[in-house]
């Protein structure tokens, strides 16, 4: 479904993101971790055409994103509130969001019942804006709208930040029922290691701008998974810091 060749994105003489070959297939459950600044959200900007590749591009469905829109009918995201519409409220937000993809009002409430314990009812009924909202109930709103219309991928950028940790169980539960149940692809970045070896099929991690790791499910656990990372803390303690100047 995407593959990646020859990628990179530098701004000014700092390379960001360096990735020379890349295959997800479809119906998988990926997971995206790495530090801060590791790469992850130039990345999925780079998926969703937000951002322009300096080399190299990326296909959704043999498309290059970069120079054709038709991939959009089947690609789906929540990055964060900037997606959302803060003047309506959420079931406005749903309709609209239903209307671009061609899904009955029947069809949009039979979707939204799915959701119904994750809204934990603070989400339908209350006749609040979503700028009013809490940021883990706008968050809730960002990634149910994502999956209307059962798109082919889904890509979301941190998803269980903001929620709290029966609403993260939760989701967890509805991303991994809605992959079996849709068949869609997932894409899910986060610093949680836990969500992510937990729910994810496949893992990939980013070190400063680069994928230094991609393993299935199994190949790694998240003893593992926690052991990279100390690892590199190791490493960056043990870089000398480089000495002031008398000027300093």
């Amino acid at each position: 479904m995407i593959n990646v060749s020859n990628l990179s994105k530098t701004y000014k003489d700092t390379t960001v993101l360096s990735i020379e070959s890349l295959q997800l297939s479809k119906g998988e459950i990926i997971g995206l971790v790495g530090n801060n600044g590791a790469g992850k959200t130039t990345f999925f900007s780079l998926l969703l055409d937000l951002i322009k590749p300096s080399t190299g591009y990326i296909e959704n469905n043999e498309i290059k994103v970069n120079e054709s829109e038709v991939w959009k009918s089947t690609t789906a995201a929540f990055i964060d509130e900037s997606f959302l519409i803060g003047y309506l409220t959420p079931e406005e937000y749903f309709s609209f969001i239903a209307g671009l993809r061609s899904v009955s009002k029947v069809d949009l409430e039979l979707f939204l019942e799915r959701f119904g314990t994750f809204f934990n009812e603070e989400i339908l009924g209350k006749n609040k804006y979503i700028r009013d909202l809490s940021k883990g109930n706008q968050k809730k709103v960002g990634i149910a709208a994502a999956f209307i219309g059962a798109p082919e991928l889904v890509i979301l950028d941190e998803p269980f930040a903001n929620l709290d940790p029966r609403a993260q169980m939760q989701l967890q539960n509805l991303l991994r029922q809605i992959n079996q149940d849709l068949g869609c692809s997932i894409f899910v970045s986060s610093h949680d290691l836990l969500h992510v070896s937990e729910l994810c099929q496949r893992i990939l991690i980013l070190n400063k701008g680069e994928l230094v790791k991609d393993v299935t499910k199994g190949e790694l656990s998240l003893d593992e998974l926690r052991s990279f990372f100390m690892e590199e803390i190791a490493v960056t303690e043990e870089e000398p810091s480089t000495p002031l100047s008398a000027d300093e």
